[in-house]
């Protein structure tokens, strides 16, 4: 099932996000539906504060060729246990703040750590879109946007512009 995305600025996308205690049936069929929202969008990350749920919870799919299966990634409390020194710079977007984008640096490549939707303990390199991709949601997570990485001027510009579409999809 679909779910809608909460836009920027919402406070719901500045609070820390809970462990997963324990999985569940309905943390799996969340973890489905932000999937199926993800792709709908469509997006490569989604985490779920960005569907109102403040639990540790983001899924992925870097996977942009079409000659390529989709490789889709469900991760119960990620955490980055290595980041590289080497970085890389993306142009990065969010579901939560629509057709606006910046540049930001990030770790070139992480070593990443979380639980499967089977319950299992899994650990990965990531570099390039991944670990940028990987970074941003785990940032979610942690009540924190990409926006937080620019210059208070461009910050301030973006969130203008999303309270100004707030307003416009209100009156819809």
């Amino acid at each position: 099932m679909k779910r809608p995305i909460i836009l920027h600025p919402d406070p719901r996308l500045k609070k820390s996000a809970v462990a997963v205690p324990d999985l569940s049936d309905e943390l799996r069929s969340l973890a489905d539906d932000m999937l199926e929202t993800m792709y709908d969008a469509p997006g490569i990350g989604l985490a779920a504060p960005q569907v109102g749920v403040l639990t540790r919870l983001i899924v992925l799919d870097c996977v942009k060729a079409d000659d390529e299966p989709p490789r889709p990634l469900v991760m119960f409390n990620p955490e980055i246990v290595a980041s590289s020194d080497e970085l890389n710079t993306y142009e990065e977007g969010c579901l939560s703040i629509p057709d606006q984008f910046a540049d930001v640096t990030r770790p070139a490549e992480v070593e990443v750590r979380w639980i499967d939707r089977d319950g299992n303990e899994r650990h990965e390199s990531m570099d390039g879109l991944w670990a940028t991709c990987v970074q941003h949601e785990i940032d979610h997570l942690d009540g924190k946007l990409f926006i937080d990485y620019l210059k208070p001027l461009k910050r301030q510009m973006i969130t203008r512009k999303m309270v100004k579409l707030k307003r416009e999809r209100a009156r819809a």
